[in-house]
């Protein structure tokens, strides 16, 4: 029994500089811990193939399936505001890529699958605890309808890691439409190699961005592109309540996907200023600055892309700054749109944006949960006497009660009846999100007894985030205290 894999690899057909071809390191005993059978499938791979012992060789990288060119991607970076020349695949193998089933190319890379000409004196490989946290969290917001990376695959390699002590060492399956990043463009920006540009955004255009290529301004209109999608991205993490911990330039992708999970997490309580990274010590990706920081990230692309915009370089830089400038504006629309449903309004009125506001300023002032408060809105919107279980969100329920009063009153002027509006908010306002404490519940379990059962029983839950699902109830509620995980660590 042969596990195939129908690559096909215009990536490694660049230039050399753009890659270095590099083997994963075998490990010696893999055990598949979990595959992700519906993506197998999507990606044309048989899963029953996939979980026999050649799978879970070559799924912790010990064998190389046919057709794979392994090569680790070169890229640079801004790494909290500090520009990085040279950085590149330290611990992850791109093994190659795949059509799906719905006709789009995927890359399949290993993570935690050895060094690399990139590692900078790192052993390559990856801990536990982070795989099955990158699992949870991709697929949870696969499910939410985010764009992201995924997971297909998480496997224990047999080896121990040394962090600041030792750990089960593991090998994540990653699968993303592509892990070109904003530090890609900035590797060949910084050594003005603009031709390496130029290949760059072509091959991102005819990868991603087909329509812009007929374009009579192909690299100015992709920058735009760009530009949409993450401003997209950025206003869905809002929403739900998503930080991602590490919004470093190598860390932001061309595709607008989200991608690498390491420090991330998700609120509890609403708080604007909210980090989790133990890393972040100055609040530079806090919650509300995810949006500013994506549009300064997005001007380092487009420092890198003005020879290709005009050979005039104040034409170049003045048309790039007018594309940078949109970002406010296309991210306002999503953030507000998607604001206005979690509110359970179906039409648009300029003062929403104040109402809406003046709920999460409340949130704030009374540490009412995120999640669990737009979902119970839900229930509210059916008429004062569902107010109960939301009101008990705050420290100071008055403060609710005054918001209510205007809320209804806004209600009341569009005609939807209140059973379509609870539905429709409980479509976009989940009620299971995965909750810093239980992500580090699982990999406490995994980690310390080699006991899987609670990621298993995550992954269900997380499985179907708008559904109430009573008997996994306790998944939906807030932590206790003793149980808040103030800080969330970098797995490398």
């Amino acid at each position: 029994m042969t596990v195939h894999f129908p690559f096909q690899n215009t990536y490694a057909a660049l230039p050399a500089n753009f890659f270095a071809r590099v083997a994963p390191t075998p490990v010696t005993s893999p055990r598949l811990i979990k595959l992700n059978r519906p993506l197998a499938r999507q990606l044309g791979l048989d899963p029953d193939r996939l979980e026999s012992p050649e799978g879970a060789e070559i799924l912790a990288g010990k064998r190389v399936p046919d057709g794979a060119d392994p090569i680790a991607m070169a890229y640079a970076g801004h790494q909290f505001g500090h520009f990085v020349p040279q950085l590149g695949d330290g611990r992850a193998i791109l093994l190659g890529e795949v059509i799906d089933a719905d006709g789009i190319r995927r890359d399949i890379q290993l993570k935690g699958s050895g060094p690399t000409p990139f590692s900078r004196r790192g052993d390559g490989r990856a801990a536990l605890g982070p795989v099955l946290r990158e699992y949870i969290v991709s697929e949870a917001m696969a499910v939410l309808g985010i764009p992201t990376t995924r997971s297909l695959a998480a496997v224990l390699t047999g080896e121990s890691v040394l962090r600041e002590t030792a750990l089960p060492g593991a090998v994540l399956t990653r699968v993303a439409s592509s892990h070109i990043r904003v530090g890609t463009f900035q590797y060949f920006a910084a050594r003005r190699d603009t031709e390496g540009v130029r290949r760059l955004a072509d091959h991102v255009i005819a990868r991603h961005y087909p329509e812009v290529a007929d374009s009579e301004r192909p690299y100015l209109a992709l920058l735009s592109a760009v530009i949409a999608q993450q401003a997209n991205l950025v206003a869905n993490w809002l929403l739900v309540g998503f930080i991602h911990g590490v919004m470093n330039t190598d860390n932001t992708s061309i595709s607008g996907e989200t991608i690498d999970y390491g420090p991330c997490a998700f609120m509890d309580h609403y708080n604007p200023k909210q980090v989790f990274s133990s890393i972040d010590e100055m609040g530079r990706y806090a919650y509300a600055n995810q949006p500013r920081i994506a549009q300064w990230n997005l001007t380092r692309l487009a420092e890198c892309l003005l020879p290709l915009i005009s050979d005039d370089q104040d034409k170049a830089v003045t048309e790039a700054q007018a594309a940078i400038g949109e970002f406010v504006e296309l991210f306002d629309t999503a953030y507000q749109a998607g604001l206005r449903r979690k509110l359970g309004l179906f039409t648009a009125r300029e003062d929403d944006r104040v109402l809406a506001q003046d709920l999460l300023d409340a949130m704030a002032r009374n540490r009412a949960d995120f999640t669990v408060a737009f979902r119970r809105l839900g229930d509210a919107a059916l008429g004062p006497d569902h107010d109960g279980e939301i009101r008990q969100l705050f420290a100071d329920p008055t403060a609710y009660d005054e918001w209510a009063a205007r809320w209804r009153q806004r209600l009341a002027d569009e005609p939807q009846e209140s059973i379509a509006r609870r539905t429709a908010m409980r479509s976009v306002n989940p009620a299971f999100i995965p909750r810093n404490h239980r992500v580090e519940a699982v990999i406490e379990a995994a980690v310390n007894r080699d006991d899987f059962a609670p990621f298993e029983e995550l992954l269900t839950v997380l499985s179907k985030p708008y559904e109430d699902q009573p008997a996994y109830s306790a998944y939906a509620e807030p932590p206790e205290p003793h149980e808040r995980v103030l800080q969330t660590f970098c797995g490398t």
